[in-house]
């Protein structure tokens, strides 16, 4: 039996707060005040910040070309926020990713994974193969177990895709026990709920009770009506995201935050999405739930993309530069609201991600032992990582490093 889909499955408390703290793409204007102040005030100005920067002032510090000695001055500027924040060293957690499945019913623009059943390279892992590799994780030392996926029509059991959820989560924790479960984006939450015409709430509810720690913030891309129109259109739309990852929070879950960046977006988007990001925090600051544990940059990778975007952004791997400015730019606008910072070894390569740590970042993420998004996409970063090539990054810049829980807790 297939249980009939709802309008929406999101409360209307969430649905209205999420109107007040998704923050349009701010106009140009906005930032003339801001744009005759000499390097050092802007970034000082950012630095200081102890409510929510301005977004004229969040405009100007994406919009400036910060070339040669401005350059520095902002790389430096970000290091230090990030050591008064978390200090030197570099965190990481020994985990396991696991990509369930690839058939999904929608087509992101940008999306190099996902299938249609019984197309070429399309697959869906069994429940046994998915315990044996939870076991096989264990084994070697990870404390979680990362799960995403496609979004699976069949994937029902007895007609439900939250019993089949459960499910899963059951036979991880059985194969795996006391493993953290990492799992399922916002977009997929929510697409549990429509499919078995659920509250988000009773999801979260049930899925918590079948042993779900936490949640990945994926699915964001960029929180922009404008950008999502072009590059996600059957997604979640921006305002669903917020609203979602507001009752997410209020369940007593923890997610992380993430931006993917380098395509077709503008300064004003990324301020919109990293303010909003903010705006998100303090909500939960103010309801004293968890909120956001990290904040996760993710470069567009476009070797594999479907050709319309790739031709339009003409380029197949990250601009490097770019995203390290932008890893600097990231850690002064969310300033103290998240701490942890992380960026994307999968995407940057592990030379790329030690470099970002110069640029604000303080954790380089998961050993993962595999993946399969980004790198159907085409990036060269590779699918695993040991740990002692993390500790050998960090100690090539100098910094000590340390093994971590999911939610930055320290290992007994």
């Amino acid at each position: 039996m297939i249980l009939p889909a709802v309008a929406s499955p999101l409360a209307p408390w969430a649905w209205r707060q999420a109107a007040v703290l998704l923050l349009p793409p701010p106009a140009a204007e906005l930032a003339h005040p801001w744009s005759s102040w000499p390097a050092e005030a802007l970034l000082e100005a950012c630095s200081a910040a102890s409510a929510p920067p301005p977004p004229g002032l969040a405009l100007e510090l994406l919009s400036r070309p910060w070339r040669s000695a401005e350059l520095e001055l902002l790389r430096r500027s970000a290091d230090a926020l990030r050591r008064q924040l978390v200090g030197d060293t570099v965190t990481y957690v020994v985990n396991r990713n696991l990509n369930v499945s690839n058939h999904c019913v929608q087509h992101c623009s940008f999306c190099a994974f996902r299938r249609d059943p019984g197309e070429a390279g399309a697959y869906w892992l069994e429940l046994p193969d998915l315990q044996e590799r939870a076991r096989q994780a264990q084994r070697a030392g990870a404390t979680e177990l990362c799960l995403q996926g496609g979004l699976n029509p069949a994937a029902r059991l007895d007609g439900s895709q939250l019993a089949y959820a459960e499910q899963l989560l059951r036979a991880l924790h059985q194969a795996a026990p006391g493993i953290h479960l990492h799992a399922f984006s916002p977009q997929e939450l929510v697409f549990f709920a429509e499919q078995d015409g659920i509250p988000l709430a009773a999801v979260l509810e049930r899925l918590q009770a079948a042993g779900l720690g936490s949640v990945p913030g994926t699915a964001a891309e960029v929180l922009s009506e404008r950008v999502r129109r072009r590059l996600c259109p059957e997604k979640l739309s921006a305002r669903a995201w917020v609203a979602a990852v507001l009752e997410i929070h209020a369940s007593g879950l923890a997610s992380t935050c993430t931006l993917m960046a380098g395509h077709i977006e503008a300064p004003a988007d990324l301020a919109a999405h990293l303010l909003t990001l903010v705006a998100v925090q303090a909500e939960a600051r103010r309801r004293g739930v968890a909120g956001f544990s990290e904040f996760v940059l993710l470069p567009f990778v476009g070797e594999a993309a479907p050709a319309p975007l790739r031709a339009r952004v003409g380029r197949d791997q990250p601009d490097c530069a770019a995203m390290l400015r932008l890893t600097a730019q990231a850690r002064l606008l969310l300033g103290g609201w998240i701490r942890a910072h992380q960026p994307s070894w999968v995407k940057l390569t592990l030379p790329g991600a030690t470099e970002a740590l110069r640029w604000g970042c303080n954790d380089l993420g998961g050993t993962l032992m595999e993946e399969h998004i980004t790198t159907m996409a085409g990036a060269r970063g590779g699918t695993s990582q040991r740990p002692e090539d993390l500790v050998a990054a960090a100690a090539s810049l100098g910094r000590p490093a340390r093994q971590r829980t999911t939610l930055y807790g320290s290992l007994p």
